[in-house]
């Protein structure tokens, strides 16, 4: 590794998902030096030196997050390769519909046929790999037996398509969490032009006549300024836009009210945040299907779930899907049950939400919390409120097929599909899959932050490259799809490096 003081030629802030994509491709070329910083530990090259919480592809690790004891929908992995190392291990792929809106505000490069080379990528690197049915247990099986019984064909949850039922792809590899750490970094460690730095607090970038010339980091207690050519921000949808607000980039009546100067006016930043909500419907287990899952926990195969559904609401698109339906059984994600006891349901996530929420600064002290408001359900027509309606109509549906209601009973209470607006509301949770708060477009886009190339609008040299600059939310679990981005902004940046 070269020493961490001196210049570089790129300075990648984050060192999640994105950022472990970006210094890896970045780093190809010997003569091009890089440094990534994160605020989290690098717990190093050998996935045998890492927490076992974070080994573990069976778990939903909460040990390495930025702030406890939040709302759910504000988590967010604080580690070396982000929250490839805490969520689902779960890898899908949108629909058109995606593209054609990532294209009217990128460019041909966001279209499917050109994004479809990183994305095969991103499989090759993280080790992808589709779930074969030997492997789910009594209630992941059953499960897609209903959803076939419901009309849903088979389709393939790695690739563009249509509405269907299947598996998604896991980066779990005999129970071990291949995460980006190991996948993207893993190889290029070694590297004379790369640096690591971890447990390093990216606090705000420093502007002269337009141009970034420093980014000051936090570590140790200290504060240290490190400078480059470019910069890149991987800090994700909630970090990205906070370190922007940080450093002045930003609403300009906004800034000032927090004290801050208003280097660069951009009222984007922070605005159009875009999450999925979903309603997890309880069911009943039955007797069997405890003492099934107690089996499989036994042998250390027992994933929360196997199989979803993507469904369309008639709200949605032709060929495209905008729900989730993902049936689960397995130890609860909240709380704790008696041994030998389980918790089973069914969830219904808004893929394609209309609605808008926002990233805010509290103070600018970058270890404050962030003011992360998700807008869920806050549409003014109520689109969002009827397609989830029509997602729990379809759950309940599925619990009541001949290969599921064996297995667990409805839980008390009203059909969920019949919950008021207050009580719709009250039941929200979220898939963890925000995007959109530096969203790209053209510069006469009032809204937008960043270019179809991620550089920042008024900036030359300062970039986004993470799942903040999608505008919209991808038809899909986010992690496949901001790969492929990073992957796709890094060949940019090496393009434009030439």
């Amino acid at each position: 590794m070269s020493p961490v003081m001196g210049h570089h030629d790129v300075l990648v802030l984050g060192g999640g998902v994105a950022g472990c994509v970006l210094a890896a491709r970045l780093s190809e070329d010997p003569a091009r030096t890089v440094c990534l910083v994160e605020a989290g530990p690098d717990h190093g090259a050998d996935p045998d030196t890492w927490p076992r919480s974070l080994r573990d592809a069976h778990a939903l690790p909460r040990d390495h997050m930025w702030e406890r004891g939040v709302a759910v929908h504000r988590l967010r992995a604080r580690v070396l390769g982000g929250s490839s190392c805490v969520n689902g291990c779960w890898h899908t792929w949108g629909s058109a519909a995606d593209h054609t809106e990532w294209t009217r505000a990128g460019g041909p490069r966001w279209s499917a046929a050109a994004m479809a080379p990183y994305r095969e990528r991103a499989v090759t690197a993280m080790r992808l790999r589709p779930v074969p049915e030997r492997e789910f247990s009594v209630w992941a099986r059953a499960a897609l037996a209903g959803a076939r019984e419901l009309g849903y064909a088979d389709v393939d949850m790695g690739a563009p398509g249509s509405p269907g039922c299947g598996t998604p792809l896991l980066n779990a590899l005999d129970g071990l969490r291949w995460n980006a750490a190991f996948g993207y970094l893993g190889p290029a460690r070694t590297r004379a032009n790369l640096t690591v730095l971890g447990e390093a607090t990216a606090d705000r970038l420093v502007l002269d006549g337009g141009r970034v010339v420093g980014a000051e980091v936090i570590r140790d207690g200290r504060r240290e300024t490190l400078t480059a050519d470019t910069y890149v921000l991987a800090c994700g949808t909630f970090g990205s836009p906070g370190l922007l607000l940080r450093s002045g980039i930003g609403p300009a009546d906004e800034l000032r009210a927090r004290g801050l100067r208003a280097e660069v006016d951009l009222p984007g930043v922070g605005a159009n945040l875009s999450d999925q909500p979903g309603v997890f419907v309880p069911l009943a287990p039955t007797p069997d299907l405890n003492a099934a899952l107690a089996a499989r926990e036994k042998e250390g195969e027992l994933y929360v779930s196997r199989m979803l559904i993507r469904a369309a609401s008639t709200h949605c698109p032709t060929d495209g899907w905008d729900l989730h339906i993902l049936p689960s059984a397995g130890d609860p994600l909240f709380g704790s049950l008696p041994p030998g006891e389980y918790e089973a349901g069914i969830s219904a996530f808004l893929m394609k939400p209309a609605s808008r929420g926002r990233v805010r600064l509290h103070s600018a002290d970058p270890a404050e919390p962030l003011d992360i408001d998700p807008g869920f359900l806050t549409d003014p027509d109520g689109r969002d409120a009827a397609v989830l309606r029509e997602g729990l109509e379809i759950v309940e549906r599925l619990a009541a097929t001949s290969a599921l209601a064996p297995l667990a009973g409805a839980a008390s209470g009203a059909p969920a599909s019949e919950l008021t607006d207050a009580e719709l509301r009250a039941r929200l949770g979220t898939y963890w899959h925000p995007v959109g708060t530096c969203a790209m477009g053209p510069a006469a886009d009032p809204l937008a932050v960043t270019d179809g190339t991620g550089r920042v609008h008024g900036v030359p040299n300062l970039c986004v490259a993470d799942a903040s600059v999608l505008p919209s939310a991808p038809a899909a679990n986010t992690q496949l799809p901001v790969l492929a981005a990073a992957e796709l902004l890094a060949d940019v940046l090496k393009e434009a490096a030439r």
